[in-house]
């Protein structure tokens, strides 16, 4: 089984990769970039029987920092 995890900043925390995108795309000319939120994804090969539950607990304890980043997982087949 795969499952694919996003993980990206919540909203209201200050993302400064993200500026630095939307700032150098702004210099390569590329107009009306309002805004630029940038995040990770993790893509993981699992065993047979591994639950969404359990890489919630992944996330939680390891692939997020639930302080400030949010997840989402997408289970693959």
């Amino acid at each position: 089984m795969k499952a694919k995890v996003h993980v990206m900043l919540k909203e209201g925390v200050l993302d400064p990769q993200g500026a630095a995108i939307q700032h150098a795309l702004g210099a390569l000319g590329f107009a009306g970039v309002n805004e630029v939120r940038q995040g990770k994804v993790i893509l993981l090969d699992l065993a047979d029987g591994t639950t969404e539950p359990m890489i919630a607990e992944m996330c939680e304890k390891l692939l997020a920092n639930t302080v400030i980043e949010s997840y989402t997982i997408e289970i693959m087949s």
